[in-house]
């Protein structure tokens, strides 16, 4: 290419100079000196322009260059980041905990094996002639949870006739932030104006099982009561999330659910701070049910909180699309016997639920002690009456219903 521009410049200065001699009458001299001139200028110019080409592919080139140093510096920046994190991993102590749990693993399972065979033992020397006997119940261990699921003092119908005059009240319990105690949110606890002027706790009155429709009555003006709460935090600039106490009885009941997803159309500015809270016997039942109520739910924005967990071990990706934001887990449980929940390392726990957009809450906090555990641990929320009890609503939040209308009877 660069011969060709060359021979292209000769011939223009061979044509000047020719052009010179026989047109303008000019020398041999004077030609040859012309078309010299002229040959000369063009190869300046052909030789600038060259290496001003040859000078804009050098620039890309270094900004070329640039550009993938830069990137492997980047590169380099997180490969360094990583391997600073692995060596901070202290490999040990996990290694200690593993080790210990298979040495029980085989513990039990030698103990099985021990058992088993003694069984078979005991059913081997049992003669055909041998008298049938009576099986003897064995004695076991009660769930902690289920002997909280004791029946209400309170009888049910003295629980009516309080709904009914309006001695329903709801209080809140925070939910705070570890270390700083900073405010989270609040859960809804119903509670009952009683006679005398005492105040009873729901473990008191709710109902374990059975009257439905008392708890959807409750649980209704429970929903009422949050977004009340909910609305007014807002509007006064201090949004929190506030967390309504529901059982299937009100999200397995096709009336009750349709006024719930109603209720969450009408208030879509605060669905993100309302979040439904739910035992994990009750997701289990509502998870069974074909009607697909929670997935209606979900598609109203509606978030759920799990608690009364009995374990850890759960497919989290499946709750997250079911649109569970956070887990509740005992704080005695959880400090004292982590094994019983899950098989990760606590301080593992609540980071792999964050990368399920999930939070642990931990309940029931009853000591200082177990507070300092779970900031080591890395757990950031608590509650518990450690903390704080469940109190009243502030008048300006809290949502007033109107008193009920008594019947006058006129004297004669």
């Amino acid at each position: 290419m660069q011969s060709l521009i060359y021979l292209f410049v000769a011939a223009i200065g061979v044509g000047l100079g020719a052009a010179g001699y026989f047109a303008l009458n000019l020398t041999i001299i004077e030609a040859l000196l012309t078309g010299l001139v002229v040959a000369a200028f063009c190869l300046v110019l052909v030789e600038r322009n060259m290496r001003r080409r040859a000078h804009e592919r050098l620039e890309r080139s270094v900004q070329d260059l640039s550009r993938l140093l830069s990137t492997d510096a980047q590169a380099g920046q997180a490969l360094s980041k990583r391997i600073n994190a692995l060596e901070s991993i202290d490999a040990g102590q996990r290694l200690d905990v593993i080790e210990a749990d298979v040495s029980v693993l085989g513990t039990v399972v030698r103990q099985l094996a021990e058992t088993v065979a003694d069984i078979e033992d005991a059913q081997g020397h049992i003669g055909a002639s041998a008298p049938a006997a009576a099986a003897v119940p064995v004695p076991t261990d009660e769930d902690p949870e289920e002997k909280d699921e004791l029946e209400p003092v309170i009888p049910i119908e003295m629980l009516r006739q309080a709904i009914e005059e309006g001695r329903l009240l709801f209080y809140v319990q925070p939910i705070v932030t570890l270390p700083g105690r900073r405010i989270h949110g609040y859960d809804i606890v119903p509670h009952l104006l009683m006679e005398d002027g005492e105040v009873a706790g729901p473990e008191d009155f709710m109902p374990r099982s059975g009257h439905g429709d008392v708890v959807r009555m409750i649980e209704s003006r429970a929903m009422v009561q949050a977004v009340a709460f909910a609305r007014r935090a807002k509007t006064q600039g201090a949004p929190v999330t506030v967390y309504i106490p529901m059982t299937d009885a009100t999200l397995a009941n096709a009336a009750s659910r349709q006024h719930l997803l109603a209720q969450l159309d009408a208030n879509q500015a605060i669905v993100r701070e309302l979040c439904i809270k739910v035992a994990e016997a009750d997701w289990k039942h509502l998870s069974a049910l074909e009607d697909k109520g929670l997935e209606a739910l979900a598609e109203k924005g509606a978030h759920f909180s799990i608690g009364k967990l009995k374990s850890l071990r759960l497919t989290f990706s499946e709750l997250m699309q079911a649109g569970v934001r956070s887990v509740r887990v005992d704080a005695k449980r959880i400090v004292e016997d982590p094994e019983s929940y899950t098989d990760f390392h606590t301080s593992d726990i609540a980071p792999y639920l964050q990368r399920y957009e999930m939070d642990l809450i931990v309940t029931g906090v009853t000591s200082e002690q177990q507070i300092l555990t779970l900031i080591d641990d890395g757990m950031n929320l608590a509650q518990g009456p450690h903390i704080a009890k469940p109190g009243p609503i502030r008048e300006d939040l809290a949502h007033r219903e109107p008193a009920p209308a008594r019947r006058t009877a006129s004297l004669n």
